[in-house]
């Protein structure tokens, strides 16, 4: 893409947005002695000022555990499960506290949210929290949302605030998602170690390139480092939503951006948006299984818009109930889709191979004929998904 016509594309995207979720890293809040309290007063101006302009924004902040840690004078970060809980449930009081302070200062209300997985898992819980983060934009409070790392379990975690954000985007159809870590982008290499290292302005396709590059930038204090930040930018992508990392430690960094500045990298989203309940399929669901498909059913599922029915499966693996996510895999083990199933691991061990007809006689009941339901199911080429039916 030539450069004019990215960066007149860019200013479109920032010039249109009226809801906006702004990720802010561990590396940006804290320092050697805990909060950096400087870096939080310059943000919330800059998120003040933005709300003057008429933005609707939602924080999703780390810097819990990084606080405890530095609150509690330890050496390191605790390993174990419980001290880990501890640490968060310490450092995220002082953290939504100097939150409110600064916020204070310009007679601008915060409300604390703290969310696990399973609370989008549940589509109940999901539209629960939409709601109330919606009645709380309508009365112009601003949300600060963490992961609620006191009381989360290992298989429940988001696995960082990267992905918490970029699903937060998507649960309130948010129109940007400004990720502030603390260096100024996406750079073919770890800046902090290659004097050389030359940033990358924009990201059209998450490409393997771009993918190896963010693993050579490692994180520092919080869980994430630079391929979670990509993983997240995958994720708003197939909903439509420009994200871009930025240096948060750089005062008046969101209104550069506003203004058009070209800082930071910027994720271009995909032209064809996923539908609100295939992105929630894809990317809140815990898998719980893997069903092993032929290659006609891999073909029809693919290119012909159709469902999982029992004759094209070869395998199942794992234990799970009705209602849960699964990974639809060739034999190979290439990934092809991810589904909600209609039938439990043992029922479809019973009827795998079996024609439609045959479910009832094998089963004694057939409440589908399909094992997934196309409405249920998300396309995916390796980790790329798809935008298809």
């Amino acid at each position: 893409m030539a450069g004019r016509d990215y960066l007149e594309i860019r200013r479109e995207f920032f010039k249109n947005v009226r809801r906006v979720v702004i990720k802010i890293g561990s590396g940006v809040l804290t320092e050697a002695h805990g909060l950096n309290l400087k870096v939080m007063d310059n943000i919330v101006k800059d998120v003040c000022d933005l709300k003057k302009d008429g933005l609707q924004i939602i924080l999703v902040s780390s810097g819990a555990v990084a606080s405890g840690i530095k609150k509690m004078r330890l050496s390191e970060r605790p390993c174990n499960i419980p001290q880990k809980q501890a640490v968060a449930s310490i450092g995220q009081c002082h953290l939504i506290l100097e939150y409110e302070r600064c916020f204070e200062k310009y007679q601008q209300g915060v409300a604390q949210i703290l969310l696990t997985r399973d609370d989008l898992m549940s589509r109940t819980r999901y539209l629960n929290a939409r709601n109330t983060l919606n009645t709380l934009l309508k009365w112009n409070i601003v949300p600060i949302i963490n992961e609620n790392d006191t009381v989360v379990v290992e298989e429940l975690k988001f696995g960082d605030n990267d992905s918490l954000s970029a699903l937060i985007a998507h649960l309130m159809d948010a129109e940007m998602l400004i990720n502030l870590t603390d260096i100024d982008g996406l750079f073919d290499k770890d800046p902090r170690v290659s004097p050389g290292a030359e940033l990358i302005r924009v990201v059209e396709d998450i490409s393997p390139k771009i993918e190896r590059a963010a693993r050579s930038i490692p994180g520092a204090l919080g869980t994430g480092g630079m391929l979670s930040k990509v993983m997240a930018a995958r994720i708003v992508s197939t909903s439509g939503i420009p994200m871009v990392i930025a240096n948060g430690l750089k005062e008046g960094i969101l209104k550069r951006l506003f203004e058009g500045e070209e800082v930071g990298t910027f994720f271009l989203p995909k032209k064809q948006k996923l539908a609100k309940r295939k992105c929630w399929i894809a990317f809140t669901q815990k898998i719980e299984g893997v069903v092993v498909v032929d290659d006609g059913a891999s073909e029809a599922i693919l290119n012909k818009g159709k469902s999982l029915l029992p004759s094209g499966i070869l395998d199942v693996q794992g234990e799970f109930g009705v209602g849960s996510a699964v990974r639809c895999e060739r034999d190979d083990g290439t990934l092809i889709a991810i589904g909600l199933v209609n039938y439990g691991d043992s029922d479809i061990r019973r009827i795998k191979g079996l024609k439609t007809s045959e479910i009832k006689q094998r089963l004694g009941f057939k409440h589908y004929d399909e094992v997934i339901h196309r409405d249920n199911l998300v396309l995916m080429t390796g980790q790329e998904y798809l935008v298809k039916g």
